[in-house]
């Protein structure tokens, strides 16, 4: 009798450890499921334009929402948490915290919103100068030194690094209004919806490109049939190759040298010489 009470006993002490690493196994790996989640941050700053933010944190959340949260977003500024005005007298988006250039994943930097062109303080070109006022670039220069973080950039958006010297001979696309303006400051203007400039900068050109920035990234971090899912939610099919300095060159034919034309000979030269 003594035997078997032991060995229940001895039953009852080996069930306990393999429930108690049972338990534990499932809650190490949501641990490590979690650890290894995307997390995406949009900036925002004073000016921003709604949709070069908004596009890319639909993408994103429904992404997340299809994956039980292998990828994360929130909105956040460089000062912190506040309200932040949007461009053309739009409203104001809630920054959540600071933005954190050591944190791995993406950081995505929006446009603005306001006139082409002027000087008046509602004009693209003057919000952006207000911008790199504030600690926005030298996050941004931080956030490009930490190889555990890609920067993508929505149309106008792609201008503020490049005022920081941060895109110097480097591949990118902003609004066609600033494609000038961008080689100016150094970067190679690329003619493309999306341009991926190494694993770890990607730019969109025109304001819808926010979306297709942000399908490409899904695409890229969680595989295709989650940003398939995400298309087929929004009846949204991603628009453009994803242009890439890598593989063959096309020819470019307003470049290549011509072959240069011969001379004709001098119509009946000699009859011409007889005369």
């Amino acid at each position: 009798m003594k035997k078997i009470l032991g060995l229940l006993t001895s039953l009852a002490l080996v069930l306990s450890l393999v429930s108690s690493t049972a338990s534990a196994k499932p809650n190490e790996n949501n641990k490590a499921s979690k650890d290894k989640s995307t997390h995406v941050q949009i900036v925002l700053f004073d000016g921003f334009d709604l949709l070069d933010a908004l596009a890319p944190y639909e993408v994103f959340a429904a992404a997340g929402m299809y994956t039980k949260g292998a990828i994360t977003v929130e909105l956040v500024s460089a000062e912190g948490k506040r309200s932040v005005p949007s461009g053309l007298n739009g409203p104001s988006l809630e920054a959540k915290a600071a933005l954190d250039p050591k944190r791995p994943g993406i950081i995505l930097v929006p446009g603005a919103s306001g006139k082409p062109a002027g000087n008046s303080e509602d004009a693209i070109p003057n919000i952006l100068k207000q911008a790199m006022k504030t600690g926005l670039p030298d996050m941004l220069k931080q956030a490009f030194d930490n190889k555990e973080v890609t920067v993508a950039t929505v149309c106008g958006g792609t201008l503020l690094p490049a005022m920081k010297g941060l895109l110097k001979d480097r591949h990118a696309v902003t609004n066609h209004i600033g494609m000038a303006a961008l080689g100016a400051l150094g970067a190679i203007p690329i003619e493309a919806r999306v341009v991926e400039d190494g694993p770890r900068f990607v730019s969109g050109g025109g304001v819808t490109s926010g979306l297709d920035v942000a399908l490409y990234l899904v695409d890229r971090e969680l595989g295709p049939q989650v940003a398939n899912s995400v298309e087929k939610l929004f009846e949204y099919e991603k628009r453009g190759t994803v242009w890439k300095a890598e593989d063959i060159t096309p020819v470019d034919f307003n470049t290549s040298p011509q072959v240069p034309e011969q001379k004709q000979p001098a119509a009946n030269s000699a009859s011409n010489t007889q005369k």
